[in-house]
This record gives structure tokens, sequence and C-alpha cells, in this order.
């Protein structure tokens, strides 16, 4: 039987590195760098003095949220361009600062007909809603948010946060995109919708599980530092 040449041998012993070189040949060097961007660390402003980490945590987490539902309410305008015309006749810039600045003094939008919280998400995701969907539905989703975390966007020690109006909200936006999704077809359908509204999910259920934690390691610190005061304590040496 014929041998393999010395130069088919390595390759013969290393498939994997055969295949590679076919494909554009085996390298020592490593992957490429990809730069995608770095973590951010916000001045720090005297405000936060005034807040516990799960404050600053609730504050970061709100402020996230938003900037989701900003981010999704231009691709969605994109998408949809005439139901941006319904709220602004000059630019789809001018309709999103107009609903992102109903958000953030909390004025009513009045297409919602005075309705707030999951009243007015339900009437935006109705089929006899004729205004503007697109805007109806970001603000309802903004105001069942901020009322979930007792009308506020930013928190001190003085508040205190309802663990299960969180884990609700959640689950209120999980609801809402199943009934959005209902509407995109299998054609039209965009995974980074899912995306945003998924890191929306995400940062919901881990602030109400670091909630609820909360109040449970507190018990638990207690009990600690009751059972061991009395072995912690220095003792005589003469």
């Amino acid at each position: 039987m014929r041998q393999p040449s010395r130069l088919l041998l390595p390759l013969l012993l290393y498939p994997a590195c055969a295949l590679a070189l076919l494909l554009g040949g085996c390298s020592t060097m490593g992957p490429a760098a990809v730069h995608r961007g770095e973590t951010q660390v916000a001045p720090l402003t005297s405000s936060e003095l005034a807040q516990s980490d799960v404050n600053r945590m609730s504050t970061l987490a709100m402020r996230n949220n938003l900037d989701s539902l900003y981010r999704l309410i231009d691709k969605l305008y994109r998408r949809n361009p005439a139901e941006w015309r319904k709220t602004s006749s000059v630019s789809r810039e001018a309709a999103i600062e107009r609903v992102r600045s109903a958000i953030d003094s909390r004025t009513p939008w009045p297409e919602l007909q005075g309705k707030r919280d999951i009243a007015a998400l339900s009437l935006a995701l109705s089929p006899e809603f004729k205004g503007d969907r697109v805007a109806a539905f970001i603000y309802a989703s903004a105001d069942m948010l901020i009322v979930a975390h007792d009308g506020k966007t930013t928190f001190y020690l003085v508040d205190g946060l309802d663990a299960q109006h969180i884990y609700n909200a959640a689950r209120n936006v999980e609801s809402a995109v199943w009934l959005l999704a209902d509407e995109i077809s299998e054609r039209e359908r965009n995974l980074s919708f899912e995306r945003e509204f998924g890191k929306m999910v995400g940062r919901l259920d881990l602030l109400s599980e670091v909630l609820t934690e909360k109040y449970r390691r507190a018990v638990i610190s207690y009990v600690q530092n009751l059972a061991g005061a009395s072995f912690l304590q220095f003792l005589p040496v003469r």
C-alpha cells in the first residue's frame, strides 16, 4: 500500500487544521480585537449621598427602561410613519419629542382620554383605538412603569418600592409585547424590538428580586448580629 507523502501527513494527523487550511489557512494570530464600547462611570453628585445601593440601582434601572422606550418609539415610528403624522405635522423627531416631554413632565396624553397605568395600556392596544397608537403605547407603558415605582423615577433613602409591583410591571411588558406582536407579520419581524423589550423585562425582574432579597437579608443580618455578639467580644488576657 502506498504511504502518504510527508507533505500530506500533517493534514491527516490534524484534520481540523487541514480544514482550516482549505478555508483560508491556520493562523497563529488571535481574532482581531473588536471594540464594542466601555463601561461608563457617572460623575458623583451630592444627591447620591441620600441614596442606598438599592436606591441607586432602582434609579438607573428606571432611567434605562425609559431610554429603551424612547428607542422603541423611534423604531416603531420608522416602521409606521402614518402614526407619527397623527401627532406632528413637522417630523418624526418632533413627534418623538412631544411624547418624551409628556412622559418626563407626567402630562396626560390627550388621546388616552384621561386613562393612566394599565387602563391606558389596554386602550392603546385596543382594536378600536384610532389615534397615534405608537405614541399612546409608549406613553402608557412608561406611565405603567412609573406607577409601579410609586410614581417616581429617582429614589432616595426615604423611598420604598414594592417588589410585587415591580414584578407585575415585568409581566405587563411581556403581555403588551405579545399583543403588539399580533400586528407584526413574520416578514416584518425585527429582533431588535424583542431585544429591547427583553432588556426591560430583565431589569424589572432583577430589581424585584433585589428588593425581595433586601428585606430577607435584613432579617438574617439582625439574627446574625444577635447570635454573634457574645462570640465577637474581646476577652481579658491577664
